[in-house]
């Protein structure tokens, strides 16, 4: 039993002409399918199942769900029991329940974020194939993103009331669904508050992280780039389709991931990240960060925090 890696991320955007154009030519996806209710379906060229992306007109911006896929159809059931066990009510949804997916376990993480996990999801392949394949398609089109990567959930957090979200969440994805931590941020003045967390499945640093705010909510969506190079480069695309910028392209010291943030139109920040910083294993050490590095953490370069990074999120 395990889950393997992000699977999909549905999110609400306002305007879903502008968004399919948004992911289509800035960064390079591909649409697979719509819906009877207009949602609309899209994956990256080295991706091999039938989606990663969903969207979903609304009249505003942020996650609907997110879901992991996991390796066995059996480890359903094994889940669900687990996070009954743990006090978390759960849904099994049919097969076709989303289209082209198998039966899928649901719940809500205790920050609240909608969580799905499910094994089988139609193959459609990658665009280059298995046999013999070239290094990338003839038809790439904007940034070439080559898979979606992470998300980072924003969770409530009040250190006058006790509420903190982060560690909750954080217990739960590592005692429950077997993630492990790859980085933290720790604050507070005995250093014993957890801000912040980076978690894997795979051997990326993180296949999902949680961050501290005022409210749950989705921060980012992220798109996996090879190199630098390719960093630059989704860069110079975003200028000329005359994307909305929130971070120039920089390095993080957590993760040590080459990145760049933006915005689709509806206002749900994008990151194209590069580099798999480290191999992220079961038994490499946490790294932990402490409050006053904070902003080298995040922005390595400069070492200088950006309020609106963690106060403007859908």
């Amino acid at each position: 039993m395990g889950i393997m890696r992000i699977g999909h991320i549905s999110i609400k955007v306002m305007d879903i002409v502008a968004a399919v154009k948004h992911y289509e030519q800035v960064l390079g996806l591909k649409t697979t399918h719509t819906d009877a209710q207009g949602n609309v379906y899209l994956k990256c060229w080295d991706e091999w199942d039938k989606f990663s992306l969903i969207l979903t007109p609304c009249d505003q911006a942020g996650l609907n769900h997110v879901a992991y896929k996991t390796e066995h159809d059996a480890d359903l059931d094994s889940f669900q029991k687990r996070v009954e066990d743990y006090g978390i009510s759960t849904q099994i949804l049919p097969a076709e329940s989303l289209p082209f997916v198998g039966r899928t376990l649901c719940f809500n993480l205790p920050s609240g974020h909608e969580m799905r996990i499910y094994a089988k999801k139609e193959y459609v392949g990658t665009d280059v194939g298995t046999m013999n394949p070239d290094p990338w398609p003839d038809d790439i089109r904007g940034s070439g993103v080559h898979w979606l990567d992470h998300c980072l959930l924003m969770c409530e957090m009040n250190p006058e009331t006790g509420v903190n979200k982060v560690a909750e969440n954080t217990k739960f994805m590592m005692e429950v669904l077997d993630f492990y931590m790859a980085e933290q941020i720790i604050v507070g003045p005995e250093k014993n508050i957890q801000a912040a967390t980076w978690l894997f499945r795979s051997t990326t640093p993180h296949d999902i992280a949680f961050v501290a705010g005022p409210r749950q909510g989705l921060h980012h969506l992220a798109f996996y780039l090879d190199s630098w190079h390719d960093v630059l480069k989704a860069a110079d695309i975003m200028g000329k389709n005359k994307v909305r910028i929130d971070v120039a392209p920089t390095r993080h010291g957590i993760t040590r991931g080459e990145t760049i943030y933006f915005f689709d139109p509806s206002g749900n920040r994008n990151e194209t990240f590069a580099g798999l910083g480290y191999l992220a294993q079961p038994d490499r050490p946490v790294t932990t960060w402490s409050e006053e590095f904070l902003g080298r953490g995040i922005f390595y370069h400069t070492g200088e925090l950006n309020a609106a990074f963690t106060e403007v999120y859908t």
